[in-house]
């Protein structure tokens, strides 16, 4: 429809022409009947109105005549336009169009489509020699795909009955999405870990020397990347930059972390930097979060590292390559009993569970907090899972039967689930993943939980606690539990087995006092050893059968160095092995002369196979296990792997390894 001057959309001449016909041959009808009936009375009135009804019938013949002849040629026209225009499309417009056989072979592009590949025609070629990158598209019959041709990005429909491919340029669009992310802002908080104290005891002097130092390298690494930098307080730094300059500082691994403490070693101060990224929102506020959000992470995983939560809600860490220094204080280890205490007078019953295959730590731990809520006048239980059990942690239940009143204490999950109410405190000792505990669903059962744990926090974490008490600074769970029992009601006397059990856990964790171990580890030790804890007994569940020894040996005999250092033994396809066989067999390879770090891959139940991995500290195990989809210490990690077999796990464990080897020497 066209438009006139006023704006009134107005119809062609022939269908006006058209419509107007009709009533034309009406009236013309209407004459001639009109004309036969005065011709009754007045004949030459009769011969006059037939000349003029003859002169308008010719007038009518002769508008149809130019009426159909007007049609014809609109349409001729329009068919043209039409053809033509179709014609441009297909041959001159920024599309692409090609047409293929079943053997994968063009047998039509359009010009475009040629002048992308700079070549005047791909009739006859194969999509193996010049379209590889579209053959999964169209084996697997995706209906649209984004691929790389000829270094320039395409997004491809497939049309799979006509067996047609339609290629639209979005090259220039993905460049603009691109320099968009890479242009959106990051902020990031930089936090000395020990400042306070590194700084305590020192004279001013000193203390404006480190001051200096530390400032002026990072005032230094701002400049070189673009950085900006402000100093909020003595311990923290806000900086801002862009997605790019994150690349930049991720491919350099921000060795900013190393540099900062190579050079506070010279001047004999252990000093450290924990950064928290916050990036991929355009809120500032909510980056700002994010940020200080990533630093907790960061300072909860033991400091001296880089933590940063993606837009897809995981996480990235770099750094960490140093064992945490002791931060803990008296102070602290009070105020968390305290509040434990209060905890445990407002419930009705305490519950306390581990992680699955609980270890002497685990259990251990357990016994301390049921004992804690004994002191607090309240009923604590235990949750085990009797089938689930290695042979130490047996061999102290067994013990268990000797004290009644302990032993009666003991639940498996069902029966917890039975007893938890609203108004029950959940204790998870010795994990805080979710997917670890020994009955997942105990959590949705109560609102009251509290996480005390020894490792490093990971993306994984039980949702919304009442309290943490998470210390990747202490040597085992057991130790942490010992210190909280020293600050609780004193009416309750732990026994001889609870104080065994507790001293039993910090031996298995620190492979008798060997790794991990700081001076309030003998501490707790020795406050165990006071209240009466058997070393001879401990000796005694840590024992191991022939059997196991024998085990073990096979796996440790099948090692081989695939890295300076680096110790690496592999059990068979067809035979399974306890979890704690093989870290046994990865604690073993690591007293061997010449290793730094040893990785044990064994085949376990329900088609997993895990990898338990053990470092002295210069490789950070955690690192390389989280990269796999595990986690656990610097120095002693572990992972599951479903759906795999053991030759593929090793061979994902090595390319994981190469990534982490060559991202240390490059920083």
């Amino acid at each position: 429809m066209k438009k006139n001057d006023e704006g009134v959309e107005s119809m062609p001449s022939y269908v006006k022409s058209r419509r107007m016909r009709y009533p034309l041959y009406i009236i013309l009808t209407v004459s001639a009947a009109l004309l036969v009936y005065v011709g009754f009375k007045y004949w030459w009135l009769a011969i006059i109105g037939a000349f003029i009804l003859i002169a308008l019938t010719i007038a009518a013949i002769k508008i149809e005549n130019d009426m159909v002849k007007s049609v014809e040629e609109h349409i001729s026209t329009l068919s043209y336009r039409v053809k033509k225009v179709g014609e441009e499309a297909l041959m001159e417009m920024p599309i692409g169009i090609m047409l293929i056989n079943d053997d994968y072979y063009i047998e039509w592009t359009n010009p475009f489509m040629a002048s992308c590949f700079n070549e005047n025609t791909l009739v006859g070629r194969s999509l193996y020699d010049v379209g590889e990158p579209i053959l999964p598209i169209i084996k697997q019959e995706i209906e649209s795909e984004t691929v790389t041709l000829n270094e320039r990005k395409f997004r491809v429909y497939f049309k799979p009955e006509e067996r047609l491919l339609y290629f639209f340029d979005v090259t220039e669009q993905i460049e603009t999405v691109r320099r968009y992310e890479m242009e959106r802002n990051v902020i990031a908080i930089i936090y000395l870990d020990n400042y306070d104290d590194a700084t305590q005891g020192m004279d001013d002097q000193s203390r404006s020397e480190l001051n200096s130092t530390v400032t002026s390298i990072l005032n230094n690494w701002a400049l070189d990347h673009g950085i900006f930098l402000k100093r909020t307080s003595s311990d923290r730094f806000v900086t801002l930059f862009n997605e790019q300059i994150l690349r930049e500082l991720e491919k350099d691994k921000f060795s900013i972390l190393d540099v900062v403490r190579e050079n506070t070693v010279k001047q004999n101060i252990s000093l450290t930097l924990s950064i928290g990224v916050g990036l991929g929102v355009s809120s500032l506020p909510e980056l700002g979060t994010l940020a200080q959000s990533s630093l907790d992470l960061a300072l909860g995983r033991g400091g001296d590292q880089v933590a940063m939560k993606l837009p897809n809600g995981k996480l990235k860490f770099y750094g960490g390559k140093t064992n945490p220094m002791e931060k803990r204080t008296r102070v602290r280890a009070r105020v968390i009993s305290h509040a434990l205490k209060e905890l445990m007078i407002e419930s009705d019953k305490v519950i306390v569970m581990g992680h699955k295959f609980p270890d002497m730590d685990a259990i251990g731990a357990s016994i301390g907090i049921r004992k804690a809520a004994e002191m607090n006048q309240r009923e604590g239980y235990i949750v085990v899972d009797f089938s689930e059990l290695d042979i130490s942690v047996k061999r102290l239940i067994e013990e268990m039967k000797g004290y009644p009143e302990l032993y009666s204490w003991l639940i498996t999950p069902e029966e917890a689930m039975e007893l938890m109410t609203d108004n029950t405190l959940l204790v998870v000792v010795d994990t805080h993943k979710p997917s670890l505990v020994i009955e997942e669903k105990l959590l949705g059962k109560t609102d009251r939980i509290v996480v005390i744990d020894h490792h490093r926090r990971s993306e994984d974490f039980i949702k919304k606690p009442l309290l943490v008490y998470m210390e990747p600074y202490a040597s085992s769970t057991a130790e942490l539990v010992t210190e909280l029992l020293e600050y609780q009601p004193k009416g309750e006397k732990i026994n001889t087995l609870e104080a065994t059990a507790l001293l039993s856990g910090i031996i298995v964790d620190t492979k008798s006092f060997t790794l991990r171990t700081g001076s309030r580890t003998f501490d707790a030790a020795s406050y165990l050893r006071a209240l009466g804890a058997d070393t001879v007994m401990v000796q005694r569940f840590l024992k191991e059968d022939v059997e196991t020894y024998i085990k073990r040996s096979k796996l440790i005999e099948t090692v081989e160095f695939y890295n300076v250092g680096i110790a690496i033994a592999t059990g068979t396809e067809d035979e399974v092995y306890n979890p704690v066989v093989t870290a046994q067999a990865a604690d073993a390879l690591l007293t061997m002369d010449g290793v730094s770090a040893s990785f044990v891959i064994s085949k376990r139940e329900d088609d997993i196979v895990g990898i338990s991995a053990r470092s002295l500290g210069e490789v950070n195990v955690q690192v390389i296990m989280e990269a796999l989809g595990g986690g656990g210490h610097l120095s002693n990690a572990a992972v599951q792997i479903q759906g795999m077999k053991v030759i593929e796990v090793e061979l994902k464990l090595k390319q994981t390894l190469d990534d982490y080897l060559e991202g240390s020497q490059e920083s």
